[in-house]
């Protein structure tokens, strides 16, 4: 770990502007798909392909420090894998949206305290205490119920079993982009240059996906492009990277036990925004998906 590290109210000033930060993604993908009259995967991959190009462009003057000839080769090897990650959550994620309620996709891609604690297990062998294991049990019961409450829900969604379990499969993804992302930072690279192979090789990774699908750039209204460049700089030059800088002095489990206020944050700008109330089978499965989160992570 660095050697000095900030004051508490630094740390915990910058981890609550990320969540506020990052808690606005959902609600602009929402509302993007509203101004384009268009939702599903070529849609997705549009917007995640355009928010991460954004991003990595607004960050090319950090790519100074990543040139520098001490730049560590391990670091800038994690880099490129939580790049692949964070590109595989996005698109995931970010098409979920299209096919399920907001409260649902967050609250389902927010699980990653669980999986960082499983891959943690595999990958430095970190065994999970009992308490751990009880709380992964009450959330996956949580998921279960959230899973079939979506699908009977009046709630926004065409095909609500396949949006959650993207969901899953993006809380995966960013479990995979936490820990690589952490490690690369340990290897001795620096906050600026992390961010801008990881976001770069996101945004390499995800441009030319919409165009393998059919799916256009261009002929948007201009609105579109404003929610998606808002994209860029709130949820993730400011969100994402908040995280990855606070990662480099705390626990990543205790950064995703933070995160998890987001899907509470998110659905109440979904009813702000669009009256997306979740139906209670759903409230109630969110609820005790994420007590088995707390649970687990403060074991």
């Amino acid at each position: 770990m660095p050697a000095n590290p900030p004051a508490a109210w630094k740390l915990g000033s910058i981890l609550t502007v990320g969540i506020l930060a990052v808690s606005t993604a959902a609600p602009l993908v929402r509302l993007a798909i509203a101004a384009a009259n268009q939702s599903g995967l070529g849609f997705s991959l549009v917007m995640a392909g355009a928010r991460l190009t954004c991003a990595a462009v607004l960050l090319l003057p950090t790519w100074r420090s990543v040139l520098q000839p001490h730049c560590s080769t391990t670091g800038v090897k994690f880099a490129i894998a939580a790049g692949v990650a964070l590109a595989l959550h996005f698109a995931a994620w970010i098409t979920s949206l299209s096919y399920t309620a907001i409260a649902a996709s967050t609250t389902l891609v927010t699980t990653n305290p669980i999986w960082i604690a499983l891959l943690a297990w595999l990958w430095h062998g970190e065994r999970p205490k009992a308490q751990t294991l009880i709380g992964m049990a009450i959330a996956l019961s949580g998921g279960l119920i959230l899973g079939l409450g979506s699908a009977n829900s009046s709630t926004p969604g065409s095909a609500p079993l396949l949006g959650n379990s993207l969901a899953l499969l993006g809380a995966w993804m960013v479990s995979g982009y936490l820990l690589l992302g952490r490690e690369a930072q340990r290897q001795g690279l620096s906050l600026g240059a992390y961010t801008a192979i990881a976001y770069s090789v996101a945004a390499i990774v995800l441009l030319p996906l919409p165009w393998l699908v059919g799916a256009q750039y261009s002929g948007f209204p201009p609105s579109v492009y404003g929610y998606i460049a808002l994209m860029a700089v709130l949820p993730q030059l400011i969100g994402h990277t908040s995280f990855n800088w606070a990662i480099r002095w705390v626990s990543p489990t205790l950064v995703t036990l933070l995160i998890l206020v987001e899907p509470a944050l998110a659905s109440l700008l979904a009813y702000a925004l669009f009256g997306e109330i979740p139906g209670p089978t759903v409230g109630l499965g969110a609820v005790i998906l994420l007590l088995g989160v707390a649970i687990a992570i403060l074991a």
